[in-house]
């Protein structure tokens, strides 16, 4: 199993979004997916119609250690091969209490939750594919908070959704030193790319783009190459008409070019089309 982490310190970049179409165009190739939304706001969960806003969510038991089993976790969604760990603003609650307390092991929660799961994902199903999950995909928050520290704690790989604006770029180098930084938890963790998002062909975007261009082509290669530019996602106004429809965009208007740009950048990524 692959564990992706989408993370940016910049809010309104699409992150959420971007999960929500990334996972249901690995479900369109026959990938397994498990969602984790690390985000109290728990708009991943709110787009998989999952989202429970009076109770305590599954996320912040996790994050809390107030588990037994995986299964009281996990939950399935519409999708048969989409499941998903929820969050509402009781992750909020959780973080704080834990930063005060004296708990050891603060950034190991999700490594328990991830062990837990190995045997059933190695577990041979009877056609003899495997019978767990494929890719564990993680919605986080804009901040680095102990809940994002256990996220990157179990994270392959990092992906950057990124507007197109100054603000944006100049907060990459953030970004970038705390994947570093993580590295003294998970030494396997990898910053993979940039996902530009909501692009728009002006002047301005189009000069920001060849920036990041500049930046990854430039890169020592000897030393850490921060910025590729994995894919564009370009802007589409069925995005904004999708967002009170609860579906990935391309059940909402399959010909739209952000619905297409999300399936090219997994063919991509994955290197299997459908």
């Amino acid at each position: 199993m692959k564990t992706i982490s989408l993370l940016n310190l910049k809010g309104g970049v699409a992150k959420s979004f971007s999960t929500v179409n990334i996972a249901y165009e690995l479900w369109r190739r026959g990938y397994k997916v498990l969602l984790l939304d690390n985000d109290k706001q728990g708009n991943l969960s709110k787009a998989y119609q999952r989202y429970d806003p009076e109770n305590i969510a599954p996320i912040t038991n996790l994050l809390c250690g107030n588990w037994q089993n995986p299964k009281q976790l996990i939950q399935p969604t519409d999708y048969d091969g989409i499941d998903i760990v929820t969050a509402n603003m009781s992750l909020f609650g959780a973080v704080w209490n834990l930063i005060k307390g004296e708990t050891d092991n603060l950034a190991g929660k999700y490594k328990k939750f991830m062990e837990a799961i190995k045997p059933e994902e190695e577990n041979t199903a009877e056609n003899g594919s495997a019978a767990g999950y494929d890719y564990c995909i993680i919605d986080n928050p804009p901040d680095i908070s102990l809940n994002v520290i256990n996220a990157l704690a179990v994270t392959d790989e990092v992906i950057v959704p990124v507007k197109i604006d100054e603000d944006a770029l100049e907060g990459l180098d953030i970004v970038a030193e705390q994947i570093e930084d993580a590295k003294a938890l998970n030494p396997s963790l990898q910053l993979r790319g940039v996902l530009v998002t909501a692009y728009q062909n002006t002047d301005g975007e189009k000069a920001g783009l060849e920036w990041l261009e500049k930046e990854w082509d430039n890169a020592d290669s000897r030393l850490y190459r921060k910025y590729p530019v994995l894919g564009i996602i370009r802007y589409s106004r069925k995005v904004a008409e999708n967002s009170f429809l609860r579906k990935p965009i391309y059940e909402y208007s399959p010909c739209c070019a952000a619905a297409q740009d999300y399936k090219r950048f997994v063919t991509n990524y994955t290197g299997k089309g459908r």
